[in-house]
C-alpha cells in the first residue's frame, strides 16, 4: 500500500481506486492547526485531479478521536490580523474535502468535535463506531462553526434539529448521533474504519465516470429548486449515457461479467 505526506499531520494511503485520507496528529487529537488545513487543502486538490481515485475514506490514525477541532492553542497567540489569515487557510482546508468531486466517507471513532464534526458533516456518508461523540460546541467558547456547520447541518437533520444542536452546543453520543441522522452507520466498538473502506471499494467497482457525475448532480441539485435540480441531473445523466463507461457496463451486463473500466475521468 502506497503512503504519502502532506506536511506533518496529513498522509494519504492508497490501495488501488480507494484513497484513504489520514489526520495523523494523535498526540493532539488532531487539532486543526494552519499546518494541519495546509496539508488538508493539498493532499485534497491531489486527490481531486486523480482520475484514477474512485473513492474517499477521512480517518485518523489515532483512537481517542477522529478530530477535536480547531487547535485553540495555537489560536490563543494569535493576533486579529494573524487570526484573519488563520481562517483563510482553515477555510481552504474545509472546502478541500467539500469539493472532492468522488464520494467521500468519514470513519469517526472518539470525539468529532466543532471543525471536527464539520470534516465529517464534509463527506458524503459519515461510519461511525460507538466510541464516537459528535457535536459543535462553538458557541461556548465565543464562535459560531465557521467550517460548513451551519449549513451541511441542517441539510442532514433539517433546519430545527441543526438550531438546537447549534444553539446549545451540546455533544452527542454514538446510539443517539444514529437515531438523528447525524451518523449514517453505526459499527462494533472499532470498526468504523474497516467500514468505511469496506464501503469505499463498493462503490469504487462501479463506473469511475458515473461516480462523479452522481456526486455533482446530488451536491449542486441539493441547493436548487426541482425544475432546476432536474437540469443539473439531465447534464450528469448525459456525462455518463454518452461516455464508453455506458458501452462498457451494458455489454458486462449481457455477458454476465464484472465490468472493466479502463475510462479516467476529467476532474
Amino acid at each position: 500500500m502506497d503512503e504519502r505526506r502532506y506536511g506533518e499531520w496529513i498522509a494519504v494511503r492508497r490501495d488501488g481506486h480507494v484513497a484513504e485520507l489520514l489526520l495523523d496528529r494523535p498526540r493532539a487529537m488532531n487539532a486543526i492547526s494552519t499546518e494541519l488545513a495546509r496539508g488538508l487543502a493539498a493532499a485534497c486538490a491531489e486527490l481531486a485531479a486523480d482520475g484514477s481515485v474512485r473513492a474517499v475514506v477521512l480517518a485518523s490514525t489515532g483512537e481517542r478521536a477522529f478530530c477535536v477541532g480547531a487547535d485553540l492553542k495555537e489560536r490563543n497567540g494569535l493576533s486579529d490580523a494573524e487570526f484573519g489569515r488563520h481562517r483563510v487557510v482553515l477555510r481552504a482546508g474545509f472546502t478541500a474535502v467539500l469539493d472532492l468531486p468522488v464520494p467521500a466517507i468519514a470513519a469517526v471513532e472518539g470525539f468529532a468535535l466543532g471543525g471536527g464534526f464539520e470534516l465529517a458533516l464534509s463527506c458524503d456518508v459519515i461510519v461511525a463506531d460507538p466510541t464516537a461523540v459528535v457535536g459543535l460546541p462553538e458557541l461556548t467558547v465565543g464562535v459560531i462553526p465557521g467550517g460548513g456547520g451551519t449549513q451541511l447541518l441542517p441539510r442532514r437533520v433539517g433546519a430545527a434539529r441543526a438550531a438546537e444542536l447549534i444553539y446549545t452546543g451540546r455533544r452527542v453520543e454514538a446510539a443517539e448521533a444514529r437515531e438523528l441522522g447525524l451518523v449514517d452507520v453505526l459499527t462494533a466498538a472499532g470498526g468504523a474504519r474497516a467500514e468505511a473502506l469496506a464501503l469505499a471499494a463498493r462503490m469504487a467497482a462501479n463506473s469511475p465516470i458515473g461516480l462523479r457525475a452522481a456526486k455533482r448532480a446530488l451536491r449542486t441539485g441539493s441547493g436548487l429548486g426541482l425544475q432546476a435540480g432536474l437540469e443539473v441531473e439531465d447534464a450528469a445523466w448525459r456525462t455518463v449515457a454518452f461516455s464508453p463507461d455506458r458501452t462498457e457496463g451494458v455489454a458486462a451486463f449481457n455477458e454476465k461479467r464484472p465490468p472493466r473500466w479502463e475510462t479516467r475521468p476529467s476532474p
